[in-house]
């Protein structure tokens, strides 16, 4: 039924097309048009309505070009195994899927929509259609479990120096990886792992990036904290050419990491920080820590000086930027 009304859509250009005519041609009844429009609507398409007109289509959604990212992707791993879906419940899913199915490293999956898209914390990550980069990487890095903090910060140094070179905007991150432009979200990084004798097996990488939204996609509750590329820059972004810098960037920096350590990829996100030398506050297992984020130590841990001088470890959680 939706595609017969997107049919008739394409048949009236820039046109509005009547309730009424949609229900003729269709027989079916204006209450049902109305939910299908709808269902589109949620499916990324944008409709103008208009009293004793109709309906007029302003807008598709973004759909992936798989042949245009696959011929500008230049990495050598990352990425030459691709997913791609319409909607999906999270890629993190069929991310891991796959790799019990036998996915080698660099596996890429990417989904126009996520239905329980997820973030860290048990969080829902809003993921509408054809207007972010919803994606999962498989990595396969033989470290111990503990460093895995390490991989999300290098994941998040990779994906901001990344979203520097294809977009003008401000960018920043909050420790550990969230991306922030002016102090609200635009990226969040997920990082899901399984590990055998002390040693990590496999690493799941879900990153979700708010390319295109623009304000009115986004639910209420999130308009004052959440933010796009698209509404920071002034333009559209091309999500194939963002999707293969990142992953260039990526493995860059992954390989740097295998061969020196943690140690440039600390000195990396220290300075594209927007937590440290700032004062924090943060809820604890043992109680609320109030200091000056001062530096991250070698396991990827957040140093904050406290008012009596002591410096305490902060290893996980969400800190309050003030």
């Amino acid at each position: 039924m939706n595609d017969r009304i997107l049919q008739l859509f394409d048949e009236h250009p820039d046109a509005y097309v009547s309730g009424e005519e949609i229900s003729r041609a269709l027989n079916v009844s204006r209450t049902a048009i109305w939910k299908h429009i709808e269902a589109l609507r949620q499916a990324g398409y944008e409709f103008e309505a208009a009293p004793r007109k109709g309906y007029k289509l302003v807008n598709k959604p973004d759909k992936w070009n798989v042949t245009e990212l696959l011929a500008g992707l230049r990495t050598k791993i990352l990425g030459q195994k691709l997913h791609v879906y319409g909607e999906v419940d999270s890629t993190q899913t069929i991310a891991h899927n796959l790799v019990a199915s036998g996915a080698p490293e660099g596996t890429l999956v990417l989904a126009e929509t996520q239905t329980a898209g997820r973030g860290r914390m048990g969080r829902k990550w809003h993921s509408p259609a054809g207007k972010g980069i919803w994606m999962s990487l498989v990595l396969t890095p033989r470290i111990p479990v503990y460093f895995m903090p390490q991989l999300t910060l290098l994941c998040a140094v990779a994906l901001c120096r990344s979203i520097q070179k294809v977009v003008q905007v401000d960018i920043g991150i909050k420790w550990p990886n969230d991306l922030l432009i002016g102090g609200k979200k635009v990226s969040g990084i997920l990082l899901e792992s399984s590990g055998e004798d002390e040693r990590l097996k496999y690493v799941i990488a879900g990153i979700g990036i708010s390319a295109n939204l623009k304000l009115e996609d986004y639910p209420a509750e999130l308009r004052s904290i959440a933010t796009s590329l698209a509404i920071e820059s002034g333009a559209d972004i091309v999500r194939e050419q963002l999707v293969q810098a990142f992953l260039l960037e990526f493995e860059e920096m992954y390989a740097l990491y295998l061969d020196k350590g943690f140690a440039p990829i600390r000195l990396l996100w220290e300075a594209l920080s927007v937590t440290l030398h700032r004062p924090i506050r943060t809820q604890t297992p043992t109680g609320i820590v109030e200091g000056i984020a001062e530096s991250l130590d070698d396991s990827g841990a957040l140093t904050v000086v406290i008012s009596s001088g002591e410096k305490v470890k902060i290893y996980s959680g969400d800190i309050e930027l003030k």
